[in-house]
């Protein structure tokens, strides 16, 4: 079975109706022998906040060491977003594999009229991937109600009921007492449930759950204070039974100090986390869709907030930021409160009313209706699609106001793929190649074998709504060009992966006909055009990457570092290698004074602080730019203010104010992927694509770096070659090195005298070649820095592919 056909498996489950009871749930984990059963879960419902307050404890219990299984809906992009593990999505053979254990039984109960649902798979899915994990805690983001929802097969350890109100009448009941005492069936049967419901909501889950520990502003056992913003990020303070503690959380207003407080109260609950722990968790803790602020000038929000409760809670955090006019983009789903969406939301100047690309997706006339008459000073226009729209909104825009896209979570991750859609160019130079790149976007056998002929040239994979594909096939397929779409285009609303086939020639016409196109497709056009070099000026700024390959000089001064064992770590020693380097042609010395290597004893800041600190402000003085190799922003601060220019984060931003510092001081800063630092060597990472797995992780890291203040130009991408990989697959990823250029960043190579070379046979100190090897390697497939010990030998490796690149630049003989 291919995953496309898993995964259409599941997806094709959606047309059965949610119901009231988890006998069919039931069932389905007894099938495959009840994994659920030594699971430690936890349970967290809700009316509103329930998938943050998920996400917050995930990012607790996991930086305390545990591993988290996180099981939320609905997802934005991927149906494998709602399954992960330590931050992981479900790999894409861990589906299949369900897949083929269920369908037969699946099948069978579909015959008779009792097929599962498709919340009642997914759920089945999360629990039978977390057991295979063996995971510590499961974190499980409740679907409807509490009693009868599908995740309450478990015997929860822990529970929460975030917030009550009316929702889902039809199934829970008409007053905010019956949804309570539903929700509050989640309730441990050994400890008491948390809850941040205040008055008859409260005292109703008091009822059904006895102990309970109450969450709020006052007069509760966990109190939460919100002090407003700073940045784009919300002030919090906590105070609960034996912990206090002040925090920044990345989702900004008041409604998230609670959520907060319901996840602090949770994580003690269920492994005693302390309070630094605890304010680091939630420091972490980013939900993407939810007051997401993407842009600054103008002032660019994106949130799910998809009935008149959430919409006011959006409304109550906007207000804490500045702006003069407000320019809304909205679409919501048919059933919803329309009239009460748009007298929660805030008064609008301009309102872009919009469909997203799914069936329940409500037209953009009834929406503007409703905002035609709560506010008839207001202008008010429709688009048909959700990226149209954005552009309307943001042309509108200026720099001192606000774009809002709001009314659900569908409207936002159409939004969304503004800045989150890779552009991946594939190198194809044969048949093979064209098999594998067609493969890998989940085509059937059938067109594979059909297209492959035509993917020997240019061709560029990425993501797209399910009408965007149809249209570009069609305009492809009109000038002689192909695109080839993933199987999984027998629905229409979950994106699809296509791969676009064709001559630059045909490209550029291609771009020039999605221009003012409906659908998003002028948007795509534009990405198109910046990731092929259609008609579009680099941004220049200066740094040495700009002009071709860059090499970066490793300068350790510490004992223990991966090659060259400490050998400068005196002062002076270091100076005169640094000097050496530069004779020999190196364009930026990287410095570091903690080693990443597997088993490494982490160094304290102060002392690493001493040990570069002093060596980095004698290096400034020369003609050649700085790097400070750390994952620790106070390190990082310190070796700004001494000279450094660059910042290379082997931690991927572990550290939550490394990205703000590199902003406040409009440095570049290098993100690696990794998923230990320091690397734990007994951990197997599973991988379905370790190049596009890699750069599916690296993304939301740049968008956390874009959303601090830096351009993508000072975001350098590292896709960690050495780190949490097989040597296999650090080959793979240097052969594809070309393809992390999807994330519109400068791309670095770190593969000097690593162990990947054992992989064909050389020894710690045979590995000089092949280092030099790889750098050649890379630099002709695109790398813009390569990290090495050996400078002159690999300055010259770079310098030969750039004269055969263009001989004219070179001035010797």
């Amino acid at each position: 079975m291919d995953f496309h056909e898993a995964a259409n498996f599941c997806l094709e489950l959606r047309r059965f109706p949610p119901r009231r009871e988890t006998d069919a749930t039931e069932a389905l984990l007894a099938e495959l022998g009840d994994p659920h059963e030594d699971l430690q879960a936890v349970q967290i419902a809700g009316s509103n906040g329930k998938g943050s307050t998920a996400r917050m404890l995930e990012s607790t219990l996991r930086e305390a060491g545990l591993t988290v299984g996180l099981y939320t809906s609905p997802h934005l992009e991927d149906v494998r977003e709602r399954i992960t593990v330590d931050g992981r999505k479900v790999p894409r053979a861990a589906l299949v594999e369900f897949v083929e254990r269920i369908e037969p039984y699946v099948t069978e109960r579909a015959a008779e009229g009792e097929a599962p649902t498709f919340f009642e798979t997914m759920t089945v899915l999360a629990l039978w991937q977390f057991a295979r994990a063996d995971v510590d805690v499961a974190v499980l983001e409740v679907g409807i109600g509490g009693r009868y929802d599908a995740t309450s097969v478990v015997d929860p350890v822990a529970s929460a009921v975030t917030s009550v109100s009316l929702e889902h009448t039809d199934l829970l009941g008409e007053t905010v007492e019956e949804i309570a005492r539903d929700k509050a069936h989640v309730a441990p049967a050994d400890a008491p449930i948390v809850t941040g419901a205040t008055g008859a909501a409260r005292e109703a889950i008091r009822e059904v759950a006895g102990e309970v520990v109450t969450v709020d502003e006052n007069a509760a056992d966990t109190t939460v204070a919100y002090h407003g913003i700073e940045g784009t990020d919300g002030r919090v303070e906590l105070d609960g039974d034996g912990f206090h503690l002040e925090t920044r959380l990345p989702l900004p207003g008041a409604h998230q100090a609670r959520n907060a407080g319901v996840a602090a109260t949770l994580a003690r609950q269920v492994a005693g986390v302390d309070e630094t722990t605890l304010a680091t968790g939630l420091r972490n803790a980013h939900w993407p869709g939810r007051f997401e602020v993407m842009g600054r000038e103008p002032l660019v929000v994106l949130d799910g907030a998809h009935n008149p409760g959430g919409c006011e809670r959006v409304t109550e955090t906007l207000g804490e930021f500045e702006y003069d006019d407000l320019h809304l983009v909205v679409g919501a789903m048919v059933g919803k409160d329309h009239q009460g969406i748009a007298a929660a939301l805030p008064e609008p100047e301009h309102v872009v009313a919009c469909q997203a690309d799914v069936d329940r997706a409500d037209d953009e006339t009834v929406i503007a209706a409703a905002f035609e008459s709560e506010y008839p000073e207001a202008t008010v226009e429709t688009r048909s699609d959700v990226a149209g729209a954005l552009d309307i909104a943001l042309d509108a825009a200026a720099e001192g106001d606000a774009v809002l896209v709001s009314g659900s979570l569908y409207a936002v991750r159409e939004a969304r793929t503004r800045w989150t859609r890779a552009t991946i160019e594939k190198r194809i130079e044969d048949l093979g190649d064209a098999r594998e790149t067609l493969a890998g976007a989940h085509v059937t056998d059938a067109g594979v074998w059909r297209m492959r002929g035509k993917g020997v040239h240019r061709a560029v994979k990425t993501r797209v709504q399910p009408r965007q594909a149809q249209y570009l096939k069609e305009e492809l397929l009109s000038l002689g060009g192909e695109c080839a779409i993933s199987g999984l285009n027998n629905q229409d609303e979950e994106p699809l992966d296509v791969v676009m086939m064709a001559t630059m020639a045909q490209f550029k016409r291609l771009v020039g006909k999605l221009d003012g196109q409906p659908y998003g497709l002028s948007p795509l056009a534009d990405r198109l055009r910046e990731h092929l070099g259609i008609g579009v000026e680099p941004d220049r700024r200066g740094y040495p990457w700009e002009d071709g390959t860059a090499i970066m000089g490793i300068l350790n001064v510490t004992p223990d570092s991966f090659h060259d064992g400490g050998e400068y770590d005196a002062v002076e020693d270091a100076v005169a290698r640094a000097e050496t380097m530069v004779d020999n042609g190196v364009d930026i010395v990287d410095v570091g004074g903690e080693s990443t290597r597997p088993g490494a004893d982490p160094v304290p800041v102060e002392e690493e602080i001493d040990r570069v600190v002093p060596v980095i402000e004698r290096i400034a003085e020369l003609d050649v730019a700085v790097s400070i190799d750390t994952r620790k922003a106070a390190v990082a601060e310190a070796a700004l203010e001494a000279g450094a220019d660059v910042l290379n984060d082997v931690s991927g931003l572990e550290d939550p104010e490394m990205r703000h510092l590199a902003a406040e001081r409009d440095v570049p800063v290098v993100v690696m992927h990794s998923i230990d630092t320091p690397v734990d060597p007994d951990r197997e990472i599973e991988y379905d694509d370790v190049v596009e797995d890699a750069i599916d992780q690296l993304k939301e890291r740049v968008l956390l770096a874009e959303k601090a203040g830096l351009d993508r130009a000072q975001i350098l991408v590292d896709p960690g070659i050495g780190f949490g990989k097989t040597p296999a697959e650090d080959f793979e990823l240097l052969g594809r090195i070309g393809e992390f250029k999807a994330l519109g960043c400068p791309v670095l190579v770190g593969h000097s005298h690593k162990s990947m070379f054992g992989h064909v046979g050389l020894e710690a100190d045979e590995r000089t070649a092949a280092t030099v090897a790889g750098t050649a390697l890379s630099t002709e497939r695109g790398a813009d820095v390569i990290r090495v010990h050996d400078v002159e030998e690999n300055v010259a490796a770079r310098d030969v592919v750039a004269a055969a690149d263009d001989p004219e630049s070179f001035g010797g003989e």
